[in-house]
């Protein structure tokens, strides 16, 4: 809708995943070279945990992207919150290469792990290590799921692990695997996420309006403060509230977004959350 008023060439601040416009805060670098390097040195698991909105799920498709043909099959398991034996079921349907509608009937849990485990050494026999990323880890369905796909870690090829664990989730998730120093241990690197400074605030705004075709300033450096501010640096929310400005600026026929907008934005953005 405001596209053409600010001269764009899309809305650069879109709510979905999109690894096309991935700006390399120093928190979320750091991650994805650590867990590059469990990956690729076949490592049995790895932690990355952040706040909702801090670009968990970004960093995942982004990893993804990285890895060599010799990583496969990845699976992205995005709701977890199941029962065990269907979560089992779950994974042993992926990495067959089935669909959901080709699987069979639902299973016990033996004959799933069986299936993993042949799917897994048969992977791995012809140079390939699987990787599993469990997003949203924290809704896992207690100890018992963790200790699950802890065992699949003794699935071993050549000895190494045949597969790597990742697990990804909010920071509620530390003290749960914090009571299973039996996981912990195979944990090779713990990721945080951090908010983003004011200096990265400044650079993600422009990164993303620059992706965009911008072609001038047009989030004066105040109101970039206040995004900040009112953020507290999750790009999650740094998206809505530059996305709503820019909308507002163009209803008003503004030149740029300065700060008093994005306290309006703010004020709008409090009433409709109470």
């Amino acid at each position: 809708m405001y596209q053409a008023y600010w001269q764009l060439q899309r809305r650069p601040f879109e709510a979905g995943v999109e690894t096309n416009v991935y700006y390399p805060a120093e928190s979320h670098q750091a991650s994805l070279l650590k867990l590059r390097y469990t990956i690729e040195n076949a490592r049995g698991a790895a932690l990355l945990v952040g706040g909702p909105g801090l670009g968990k799920t970004m960093l995942v498709k982004l990893l993804w992207q990285q890895l060599s043909e010799q990583f496969s099959p990845l699976v992205h398991l995005v709701f977890p919150q199941m029962p065990t034996a269907d979560l089992l079921a779950y994974l042993a349907t992926e990495l067959a290469g089935q669909s959901p509608e080709d699987a069979a009937a639902p299973r016990p849990i033996e004959s799933s792990v069986r299936a993993i485990e042949r799917s897994l050494l048969e992977n791995a026999a012809q140079g390939r290590h699987t990787v599993i990323a469990i997003d949203e880890a924290h809704l896992l369905e207690g100890g018992r799921t963790l200790e699950a796909l802890r065992l699949l870690l003794n699935f071993e090829h050549e000895g190494r692990p045949a597969v790597t664990l990742l697990f990804v989730g909010q920071p509620t998730l530390l003290p749960v695997l914090a009571r299973m120093p039996q996981l912990e241990a195979w944990l090779a690197v713990k990721c945080l996420l951090r908010p983003l400074s004011l200096e990265e605030t400044m650079g993600y705004v422009q990164h993303r309006l620059s992706a965009a075709g911008a072609q001038r300033t047009i989030f004066e450096p105040q109101a970039v403060e206040l995004i900040h501010q009112d953020s507290e640096g999750v790009p999650r929310r740094i998206n809505r509230l530059c996305d709503l400005a820019l909308l507002l600026g163009f209803a008003e026929e503004h030149a740029t977004i300065s700060a008093a907008q994005i306290e309006s934005v703010s004020q709008e953005l409090a009433v409709s959350a109470s």
